[in-house]
């Protein structure tokens, strides 16, 4: 059984695809997405619909919430400079690729897969969780919740007696894929990771989407697929 992580899907369907496809995904493999399944890539109700589809299939996925589905539920809240914020950060993108104008108007379906995503996954070994760890505020990371899908810069404050003899797994603040590979040299050593690469953005060194094989300590790339390019 392997433990696959992956983080940043951004709409982007077709490259998810393709990264499980490269995987070669099995009933006996456990997979965990860290959030941001949505914005900005053109194709957010694919991204959940291959989600769900998977897990009907009888798949074992355990996906957490980011930041952006944080942005889509204060949207569907109504408030007017909070759907300002989720429209500037790509809720456009999502809106259209479920062919609604209102962020209430997405079937509940969907909004009750995100209202019901946790914060965080911590397991004996590893922490998963959207962007990080806040440190500076009392002696438990997990009080708080805004943090663990928003917080950055964060590495410099990490209370490693707190985590012991586990890792960080995380996503949310885009890396070149050299950069990502750089962090994996240091992996035992710093025990960190982040996997976000990217994969909505044109910026040269991005563009990837990454999924990070736990047990076999292999990171996989693929190239964002041109099917997934952004149209605004």
């Amino acid at each position: 059984m392997r433990k696959i992580v992956i983080s940043d899907i951004h709409g982007c369907n077709a490259t998810f695809k393709s990264l499980l496809s490269k995987l070669r995904l099995t009933l006996k493999d456990e997979l965990y997405l860290l959030g941001d399944y949505i914005d900005r890539g053109p194709d957010s109700k694919g991204v959940i619909d291959t989600i769900l589809n998977l897990q009907e299939k009888g798949n074992l996925v355990h996906c957490l919430r980011g930041n952006h589905e944080e942005l889509l539920l204060w949207a569907v809240e109504g408030k007017g400079a909070d759907v300002n914020i989720f429209l500037r950060n790509g809720g456009d993108a999502t809106l259209r690729s479920f062919g609604v104008e209102h962020a209430a108007d997405i079937p509940q379906l969907y909004l009750d897969f995100i209202e019901n995503l946790p914060i965080y996954i911590e397991s004996e070994e590893y922490i998963f969780v959207h962007a990080g760890l806040e440190f500076t505020k009392g002696k438990n990371p997990f009080a708080h919740p805004e943090k663990m899908i928003w917080i950055r810069n964060w590495y410099k404050d990490l209370n490693y007696k707190w985590l012991g003899n586990r890792y960080i797994i995380h996503g949310h603040t885009p890396m070149a894929t050299t950069s990502i590979l750089k962090m994996f040299d240091r992996f035992d050593a710093d025990r960190i990771l982040d996997i976000d690469a990217g994969c909505v953005y044109e910026a040269t060194g991005y563009g990837q989407l990454c999924a990070f094989d736990l047990g076999n300590r292999k990171l996989y790339f693929v190239p964002r697929k041109g099917a997934d390019n952004r149209k605004d």
